[in-house]
């Protein structure tokens, strides 16, 4: 309407948006499907990893992925996905979506064990750090690991690289490498 509008046509929003309903136009998201040119060492990165965890896998070593998840109102708030509950009976959430200041929002951390196909999810109030990200696989290592894997001497661990755990990002392999020092694992 507005672009209409700066040509001397006087229209109204809704009007332009009943003509594009009419024209088989809808509102949409963008999707993401292009993939853009393929990089080169692509494959050979996604193989030489692959190789990586299978060799950890088929010597008993515990192999684990982790990733960051978008951080969480905590409360009574609508959530995406789905609950059992029953029928006509859904849980009942605020209408708005206006973080409680007492409560604030959480960051939620995983850990995968890849053959256990397992997780261990730890809740952070603090930002995403690389010293929450080692915390988290410290704990996952604690509660689950040390039972699971008694004589593992490595931890092949794999990342997204985003947030805490990138590639360049400092503190995250300074507290890999507190780990390793303080379990002994390489």
């Amino acid at each position: 309407a507005s672009a209409l509008g700066d040509m001397d046509h006087t229209i109204s929003p809704n009007s332009v948006r009943k003509l594009l309903t009419k024209l088989g136009f809808s509102r949409q998201s963008n999707r993401k499907t292009d993939e853009g040119s393929k990089h080169p060492d692509r494959d050979a990165q996604f193989e030489h990893i692959n190789t990586k965890i299978i060799a950890a896998q088929a010597s008993g070593q515990p192999v684990i992925s982790v990733d960051t998840k978008k951080k969480e109102l905590i409360g009574d708030f609508k959530n995406g996905g789905t609950d059992y509950r029953p029928k006509g009976d859904p849980r009942r959430v605020k209408v708005h979506d206006f973080a409680d200041k007492e409560l604030g929002k959480v960051a939620p951390y995983g850990v995968y064990d890849v053959a256990a196909n397992e997780g261990w999810v730890s809740v952070g109030i603090t930002a995403d750090t690389g010293e929450f990200a080692v915390a988290s696989i410290r704990t996952w290592l604690e509660r689950m690991g040390r039972q699971r894997y008694p004589d593992a001497r490595k931890l092949t661990i794999t990342a997204d690289c985003g947030g805490s755990n990138g590639a360049r990002v400092r503190l995250w392999k300074l507290e890999l490498q507190k780990l390793a020092d303080e379990t002994g694992l390489a």
